[in-house]
């Protein structure tokens, strides 16, 4: 071998891909892909989440942690390394935890995805009648691409709460049998004008109005009826779910794509659905912590709402629930929370752009993750001149990637696009604001935010395999 050659070798590095990895077995990657998409079609939503993964907690001897709690101050018992402990906050963000072999003082490994994605919400007077038309009217949720979400087929999600506290669950759309919801775009005979507008304008907010009845309510003596269409879908609602327009109000009701989730590519290697953004990464943690038997470290699996809005609220990562958790944890495991903290790594784990050929000039190639190659460790989020990032330490990076080639996990470096073409950011600046040692990890995605949205089955696989390593 010439010394050129040798230097090549010795001194040159590019991610292997993932399908090449001997521990990346074809069979369990596709078994784990079925599983992930069954998780998708059953988790549209941060709610429907917390459900689904609440029906596995029992029989991986999860137990409440309030309930916990109290039989430990009751001098009932302590701690033990495999112990495992869950808690819901307001049924839209989610805490799991195993307890570790080490003191709690020598931190904890802590992984935190969110498990809400952009969508259409319902207004909050949604329903509507114009010229023999009943609309529900759209307020958008997250960051989308306004014409992406015309002319799809649309299921309605999401919970009324009635003046009593019980709720009404709404699903109308998933079930082949089920109708669905349509917005219109206009036909291109017609489109001169609108041809005209900026593609971000292409359709504007008030225009996400879906068509939901046609018919009108006819009444006994065939009278004429003001917004008969739009009482006729009332009706249909109020024989279907038992509420009336006023409950609009206390309700939260969503707009999302009704596609189910599918293997794209005649090769079978991409997985296609709405949602993954950020479930995918969810969905790779969830199955890790709940493997994750008797840890070193004791864990924190963390799932949160509000993400693609801001963190705000309760159920966000801009709240202290996670916080909040860890000290009264950190309480009943005789540890002091502000040295948990300092001690503890953790990953934010959420997606990133893969780099699209198609769209080479808001990349840099070289930085960018592609598809097919692992996981993907993003150093720093943010917008132009790395605003509103985390950006990990050396001591981090060297501390995860270690741990990864360790366990011959695929893993490979990403940016969110060229310096100056964009950005955007993850929960992990609110994690690092606990002092925290954090880093972003997740999976590349093609169509980012658009209602059918891309990732390969190796990558999906490998996000699981480094939270799995992470934790053990």
């Amino acid at each position: 071998m010439s010394e050129a050659k040798n230097l090549q070798k010795e001194l040159l590095w590019d991610f292997p891909v993932a399908y090449k990895n001997k521990d990346n077995d074809a069979e369990a990657v596709n078994a784990f892909a079925e599983k992930y998409k069954v998780y998708l079609d059953n988790c549209k939503t941060e709610r429907e989440f917390v459900n689904y993964a609440g029906s596995f907690l029992k029989d991986y001897g999860y137990v409440e942690f309030g309930s916990v709690a109290e039989e430990l101050k009751k001098g009932n018992g302590k701690l033990k390394q495999g112990d495992k402990l869950f808690f819901i906050n307001r049924k839209k963000s989610l805490i799991m935890c195993t307890v570790g072999s080490r003191p709690i003082n020598d931190g904890l490994r802590i992984t935190v995805s969110h498990v809400d994605s952009p969508r259409l919400d319902l207004k909050p007077f949604p329903v509507s009648e114009d010229s023999g038309i009943a609309y529900l009217k759209t307020h958008y949720y997250g960051g989308i691409r306004k014409y992406q979400w015309v002319t799809i087929p649309l299921a309605l999600h999401g919970v009324v709460v009635k003046p009593d506290g019980s709720s009404i669950n709404v699903s109308v759309g998933e079930d082949p049998a089920d109708p669905v919801l349509y917005i219109t775009d206009l036909l291109p005979h017609l489109g001169q004008e609108q041809n005209e507008r900026k593609l971000k304008d292409g359709i504007k907010g008030e225009e996400l109005r879906a068509i939901a009845a046609t018919i009108p309510f006819i009444d006994d003596e065939e009278e004429e009826i003001k917004e008969g269409v739009k009482l006729n879908l009332l009706r249909l609602l109020n024989e279907k779910y038992g509420f009336t327009e006023k409950d609009f109000l206390t309700a939260e009701l969503s707009l999302v794509p009704a596609y189910k989730a599918r293997d794209v590519g005649l090769d079978r290697s991409l997985v296609g659905s709405y949602g993954q953004d950020d479930r995918v990464c969810a969905f790779g943690a969830f199955m890790a912590e709940l493997e994750t038997e008797k840890p070193e470290f004791t864990t924190l699996t963390v799932f949160a709402d509000k993400e693609e809005i801001g963190s705000y609220g309760p159920t966000g990562m801009s709240s202290d629930f996670m916080l909040n958790f860890i000290e009264d944890l950190t309480e009943l495991m005789g540890g002091n929370v502000n040295t948990v903290l300092r001690a503890s790594n953790a990953l934010s784990t959420d997606v990133d752009a893969a780099y699209d050929p198609v769209f080479a000039g808001v990349y840099d190639k070289q930085n960018s993750c592609q598809l097919n190659r692992g996981c993907v460790i993003t150093k720093y989020t943010g917008a132009r001149g790395k605003s509103g990032s985390n950006d990990a330490s050396a001591e981090l990076m060297a501390l995860v990637t270690g741990i990864f080639d360790r366990n011959n996990v695929s893993w490979q470096i990403g940016e969110l696009g060229a310096v100056d073409a964009g950005g955007g950011g993850t929960v992990a600046l609110y994690i690092a604001k606990f002092d925290i040692n954090v880093v972003d990890l997740g999976v590349p995605i093609l169509a980012m935010h658009s209602p059918f949205e891309l990732a390969a089955k190796y990558d999906i696989y490998s996000l699981y395999r480094a939270v799995l390593a992470f934790y053990k």
